[in-house]
């Protein structure tokens, strides 16, 4: 569930507060228009990046316990992302204006 701190979609600044759950699926994709910043402010999330062929390329456990906040999305990068912990909220940014995902940009 999302909480937009953006006035619209055509913001400039797409802020968002991200609440997620174990079983949350995402399916792998990217932004060819934008990067991305999460930082996690509470729970647990694993954010996976991937090459074009599916193959997972690097993994970043993000844990505010143990002092792992956030990552950075470059444009264009294939990831997802895995729910470790319940009631996890991630704050999102993105670049404006929000566009939904396309189906070339879903990997599988």
């Amino acid at each position: 569930m999302n909480f937009n701190l953006h006035d619209s979609l055509d913001a400039k600044a797409q802020r968002l507060l991200n609440a997620l759950e174990i079983g949350t699926v995402l399916p792998i994709h990217r932004h060819c228009n934008t990067a991305e910043t999460y930082i996690l402010l509470r729970g647990k999330i694993r954010v996976m990046f991937y090459n074009e062929i599916g193959a997972e390329t690097e993994s970043f456990l993000l844990d505010p316990l143990n002092g792992n906040y956030g990552v950075h999305v470059p444009i264009g990068q294939w990831h997802t992302l895995e729910v470790l912990e319940q009631g996890s909220v991630v704050f999102e940014v993105k670049d404006g204006p929000y566009i939904p995902f396309q189906p070339e940009d879903i990997l599988y």
